[in-house]
């Protein structure tokens, strides 16, 4: 299915089809305000392995992260956060950051990988943060598989590629380039793993 939903109001009905394909083991691709990306839902575990084959990756090894909502949404799934952890966090998110954190029990077995890390998001844009906020749960979020292409921004050449191995291909509009930047927050000194849209000053 190809749907587009209007980036700045995301119609309620739009979002419940979302919503239902996902709670029903569905796997979606999505705008962020970064790059488009697979999504699922984080506790269906025949999508996650799904979206695993389409990238061709093994879950527990797989550069996967969870989308939350908010930071109360992301403190979850990650063990206890530090005051000064969690004004850092709460200075960059929203934003175009994925904080690599310890991994609480509330992150599924599948999805454990063996350092016991994940990796949070809280994107600044609309349609996934309301996705979320319906689902319930952050959602599970993959880069397209392969390097990162001209057509990988444009929603409908996406639908093309990729209809027959995703339920919906969501139209938020044209996506960027460029991917979230990754800090490793599981050391003292805390990291940039990988250097992407969100300018890092610490």
């Amino acid at each position: 299915m190809f749907l587009f939903i209007h980036p700045d109001n995301p119609n309620p009905r739009h979002i419940k089809t979302v919503v239902e394909c996902l709670l029903d083991g569905g796997v979606i691709i999505y705008p962020t305000d970064t790059i488009y990306g697979l999504g699922c839902d984080i506790f269906q575990h025949k999508a996650i392995e799904k979206i695993c084959r389409i990238k061709n990756v093994d879950p527990q090894k797989a550069q996967l992260s969870f989308v939350c909502y908010d930071l109360s949404d992301l403190s979850k799934y990650t063990k206890s956060i530090s005051t000064p952890l969690y004004r850092l966090l709460k200075s960059y998110l929203p934003g175009a950051y994925t904080f690599i954190l310890p991994a609480s029990k509330e992150v599924p077995k599948i999805l454990q990988s063996k350092k016991n890390t994940i990796g949070l998001r809280v994107p600044d844009n609309n349609i996934a943060r309301t996705i979320v906020h319906e689902l319930n749960h952050p959602l599970l979020s993959a880069s397209l598989p392969g390097e990162m292409v001209e057509e990988y921004t444009d929603p409908e050449l996406m639908y093309e590629n990729f209809k027959n191995q995703v339920d919906i291909v969501i139209d938020g509009g044209i996506g960027g380039m460029t991917p979230s930047t990754v800090i490793d927050c599981t050391k003292e000194d805390y990291e940039v793993i990988r250097q992407g849209a969100g300018i890092w000053s610490e």
